[in-house]
């Protein structure tokens, strides 16, 4: 096996991660998930001419794993775990253990390599800015759910009790509101050209241009087709023969596929673009989800291209 076609993978935990390199000697098995534990795997692979390293998504105990390969020069792809997982079963790999899955990725990565889109499976190395971005991202979607959740039990709990449930979802509210503001300070400070961009489309507001800068990095560094399916929101072919299946939507980012979502409710009310694409889909018969999928994608995309040229939004170019 050449030495570009070398391939490691990590199952990463919040303690320790398994290592296995795949096409070359390697002693490194299991390190602890740290600075000090990153930059010891960085030094044993850098020798090596890894071709590909990839790990799951772990919720983010791999962020800083994987930013601190790619800081050493390393290719890192970081795969939704349910492709791993039936990859594995494709392979025959029902056993699953923290070293099987390491070998798994490894053995993943290896396909990976072989694509011509492999690029589009690479993590974008994400700076300082943008992984504060990211956590402030996620902590007000933290606090939403917490809200909601305190919300839906005032309506089963005893009236003696809402107080209780009320000072809580005051002091949500508060933190909430601190979130936002430091969120929209800081897009305003390290990100102002872009996200003025993304918010020259109607339809998109502060919070969904926060979340996309934070969250989808490749951004106009693909093409449709590549960002469509990435985000989840192409469809997908599901024929056999001569039976013609549905198409669906499946997998991709849930969480950019949702800010998307209430975006586009929004710009086919109010985007002259989105609307008369949205209502010619609706004359021509489709089901109004159907329709909102397809504005989803159409958004997606322009925004990808205004992304790409550095262009903002101009109704002329974009029509329906």
């Amino acid at each position: 096996m050449s030495v570009s076609s070398v391939t490691v993978g990590i199952d990463v935990a919040k303690a320790h991660v398994d290592v296995f390199v795949l096409g070359a000697k390697s002693d490194v098995q299991r390190l602890t998930n740290d600075a000090e534990g990153h930059s010891a795997l960085a030094a044993v692979l850098k020798p090596l001419g890894v071709g590909l390293v990839v790990m799951e998504a772990t919720g983010g105990y791999e962020a800083a794993l994987a930013c601190a390969l790619q800081a050493a020069g390393l290719p890192v792809a970081v795969v939704n775990p349910r492709q791993a997982r039936d990859f594995a079963k494709s392979m025959g790999r029902l056993a699953k253990t923290d070293a099987v899955d390491a070998r798994i990725l490894a053995e993943l990565g290896s396909v990976l390599l072989r694509r011509e889109d492999l690029s589009r499976f690479l993590r974008p190395l994400a700076d300082e800015r943008q992984q504060w971005l990211a956590a402030l991202v996620t902590r007000r979607r933290q606090l939403l759910t917490m809200l909601h959740s305190e919300r839906q039990r005032l309506q089963i709990t005893p009236k003696k009790l809402h107080a209780s449930i009320e000072a809580i979802v005051a002091a949500i509210k508060a933190q909430l509101d601190e979130i936002e503001a430091q969120m929209l300070t800081h897009v305003r400070e390290h990100f102002g050209e872009l996200d003025a961009l993304l918010q020259s489309t109607a339809g998109i507001g502060p919070v969904a241009s926060a979340t996309l800068i934070a969250e989808l990095p490749e951004l106009g560094k693909l093409n449709r087709r590549e960002i469509a399916a990435l985000v989840g929101v192409a469809p997908m072919a599901n024929d056999s023969g001569n039976s013609k299946g549905r198409r669906r939507v499946q997998g991709g980012r849930f969480e950019i596929r949702r800010v998307l979502y209430m975006a586009t409710l929004t710009a086919a009310r109010y985007n002259p673009a989105i609307k008369a694409f949205y209502e010619r889909l609706k004359a021509a018969g489709k089901l109004p989800k159907v329709a909102l999928v397809a504005c989803m994608r159409k958004l997606l995309t322009t925004l990808n291209a205004m992304v790409r040229t550095g262009k903002p939004w101009d109704k002329s170019l974009h029509s329906a």
